[in-house]
């Protein structure tokens, strides 16, 4: 296939007309100043599994993450499916015919992230979307990583990036510096044909690399996500705080730019039904449980593991794997 790949085309699908406008939307998106490898981010003690979604149609969302993604169907059915990499579940869908769109105010999903393998990958990635002429609704260099920003068909947002070398990330008093400048697209399409789209999968170590999520008080989703999960801060600026487990740049972004204030969430509605974060140690997992009970959180046990609900009803699960 061959694709017209030109500065103006990308820039056409993020509806911006100029890199600085694209820049500006990212940082938007991640709530930065506008002006390494995935594999760091798998051997953290805790590192995000695998996001559950309801959905109003399911057949267009999971076309949609596998023809946009990438990601493999594994598994089908009239009321869900799973999707993953390399048979490793990253995503499941729930059917909800019924519900409503969750609003945007509301607390809950604000992206998931797939981290991509290597910066070649995210190259590969964006030959593809724009010889699909998928919308974008960003794109921005964080200084640690490298990222481009969509939404699926019912306002889900995405993000798709990659880490920079590790040994590249800037600490400060153990906080680490992001920032939203504009991505040099010239220099990352340079790792990969642009007049050929060969992206016709997800490469085997794609990733869910964070998750950020929008909640209703930013000091009280602190003490439940760093007070009583245990994930430890890595920034934090206005309306925003990312955290982490092992010196990640972020496993999880929070925010409060459009959910200043909200309660319950309603778990009738679409949106984010939860996420997990896994550990491979089981001393490990034994310690959170107890972090979580002592924390007073709402725990329910599992098979290989524990959920907890946050304070606005999003549900995450702390398993072993």
């Amino acid at each position: 296939m061959t694709v017209d790949l030109t500065r103006r085309t990308l820039l056409q699908l993020a509806g911006a007309t100029s890199l600085a406008m694209a820049a500006a939307a990212a940082a938007r998106a991640e709530g930065m100043p506008q002006g390494g490898g995935p594999t760091y981010a798998s051997r953290t003690p805790m590192r995000v599994g695998m996001v559950t979604l309801r959905v109003k149609n399911l057949d267009k969302v999971a076309d949609y993450y596998r023809d946009v993604i990438g990601l493999t169907v594994m598994e089908r059915s009239a009321t869900g499916a799973t999707l993953g990499t390399a048979g490793i579940t990253l995503l499941v869908l729930e059917a909800r015919p019924e519900a409503a769109i969750e609003p945007r105010n509301a607390a809950g999903l604000y992206h998931t992230a797939f981290l991509m393998p290597s910066r070649k990958d995210l190259a590969r990635w964006l030959v593809h979307a724009a010889s699909h002429r998928v919308p974008l609704s960003g794109f921005a260099d964080h200084l640690v990583s490298e990222s481009v920003y969509l939404d699926d068909p019912e306002g889900n947002g995405i993000e798709v990036y990659a880490d920079r070398d590790p040994s590249q990330w800037q600490w400060s008093e153990g906080s680490v510096k992001m920032a939203s400048d504009e991505l040099n697209i010239p220099d990352l399409l340079s790792l990969t044909n642009t007049r050929v789209a060969d992206y016709a999968k997800a490469p085997d170590g794609l990733r869910v690399g964070h998750m950020h999520l929008r909640v209703g008080d930013l000091a009280e989703a602190e003490r439940f996500y760093h007070g009583t999960v245990g994930l430890d801060p890595t920034r934090r600026r206005g309306g925003a705080a990312f955290l982490s487990s092992g010196r990640y740049h972020h496993h999880l972004g929070m925010n409060v730019w459009q959910s200043q204030g909200a309660g319950q969430r309603d778990d009738q509605t679409t949106g984010l039904a939860w996420f997990s974060l896994v550990m491979a140690k089981q001393d490990i997992l034994a310690a959170q449980e107890e972090r979580l009970r002592k924390g007073g959180a709402q725990v329910t046990a599992l098979a290989n593991g524990v959920e907890a609900v946050d304070p606005w009803g999003t549900r995450v699960r702390l398993i072993r794997v």
